[in-house]
């Protein structure tokens, strides 16, 4: 479920939401990640965010990411508490936390994958509400440089209230992975997605894409 141990990785993220009858959106993001033990993973993240129309990319916060393996093998989904520490630069003084767990398990060369976090302003939003979102994707493995597979994302709502069903945003599509080994200890992984559905509430087709590249 995890990198190596030791292993640094530089990683870009991206993605796009067309919106219908709306201005398109986009945020590409830079991080920094690194190994600490085969059981934790943590990412520093940069990210920025333009509105297609106006004028150029603008800084819109960071985060700081931390996955910690809780279970290895021993039983049939392995599972990982994920928290996600942002700042807004946008919105200056807002911070924000994204926590729950990530799962992961196999069933012959199939992979699954599922996530469900739960997203708050801890500080410097008077009006926060914790909100429920959720992750997943299945991938087949076939070669490990082309893995086909699907994705899909979502925002409920509040985690114990949720809003009207034309109100939630769900969204999924094809998807590709894969790695490259390209030198001793290096590596280039990615994964990309093309999604249908709704962003924001409102209908939307969004492109997603990462690229990280791994060494030591």
């Amino acid at each position: 479920m995890y990198d190596e141990e030791g292993q640094l990785g530089i990683d870009y993220k991206y993605w796009n939401a067309d919106f219908t009858n709306a201005s398109s959106k986009s945020a590409p993001e830079i991080g920094i990640s690194y190994s600490v033990t085969p059981r934790w993973y943590t990412e520093f993240n940069a990210e920025w965010f333009r509105q297609h129309g106006k004028d150029g990319s603008h800084l819109s916060g960071y985060s700081w990411q931390n996955d910690v393996l809780l279970t290895q093998g021993q039983y049939a989904a392995d599972v990982a508490l994920h928290t996600e520490l942002g700042r807004s630069h946008s919105r200056p003084h807002v911070t924000s936390l994204e926590i729950g767990p990530a799962m992961q398990t196999e069933y012959y060369r199939t992979q699954f994958n599922a996530n469900l976090f739960l997203q708050r302003d801890i500080q410097g939003a008077a009006d926060a509400q914790t909100q429920l979102v959720y992750q997943w994707q299945i991938k087949q493995r076939w070669k490990s440089w082309l893995e086909p597979g699907v994705q899909g994302f979502g925002e409920v709502g509040k985690w114990n209230h949720w809003l009207p069903r034309n109100k939630q945003s769900h969204r999924a599509g094809p998807a590709v992975f894969g790695e490259v080994d390209v030198g001793a200890g290096q590596e280039i992984k990615y994964d990309a997605a093309w999604l249908i559905g709704k962003n924001a509430a409102r209908s939307a087709q969004s492109f997603t894409m990462r690229v990280q590249y791994l060494f030591r």
